[in-house]
Parts: structure tokens; sequence; C-alpha cells
């Protein structure tokens, strides 16, 4: 079975817009998120596998290491409990 992420139940994605940032808000916990991060994880959406994400990420930044780097942040967060 392909895995295809979702934010945990648990978790919320918000905006920041005094911080300029995304944050994920967990139970007793928030996450500021740096970078592409948030725009990443609003992609996680359950309908998209995760080699799906890659390529549509592949797209938007061309030359960046997507291929390597998306994967292993998914699985972080999945091993994190973040993502279903």
């Amino acid at each position: 079975m392909t895995w295809r992420p979702v934010l945990a139940r648990t978790a919320v994605l918000r905006h920041d817009r005094v911080r300029g940032t995304d944050l994920l808000l967990l139970p007793e916990r928030v996450v500021v998120l740096h970078g592409r991060a948030g725009g990443v994880l609003r992609l996680c959406d359950g309908s998209r596998a995760v080699p799906d994400i890659v390529a549509e990420l592949t797209t938007a930044f061309p030359g960046a290491p997507v291929a390597t780097e998306v994967p292993e942040f998914l699985s972080a967060l999945r091993r994190e409990g973040w993502l279903r």
C-alpha cells in the first residue's frame, strides 16, 4: 500500500501572520516551521502519495533537492506522530 500522508488528527497547520511563518499546532506544543515546510505539509491532504508530492515540488522548485529531502522530512514527521 502506498502512503498518502495526512496530518494527524491532533495536528493543525496554521499561518502566523505576525511572525510570517507557518506553525504546526499540537497538543501542548507548537512547532515553528521554517522555509517551505508549511507548503510541503499543505500537500499532505491524504489524496497524494509521497512520489506525487515530490513530483509536484520538483516542478515548482527545479534544481532543489526535493527527491531526497521531502521523503526524509515526511518520514521524520511520521515518526513523531504528526503525520499518519
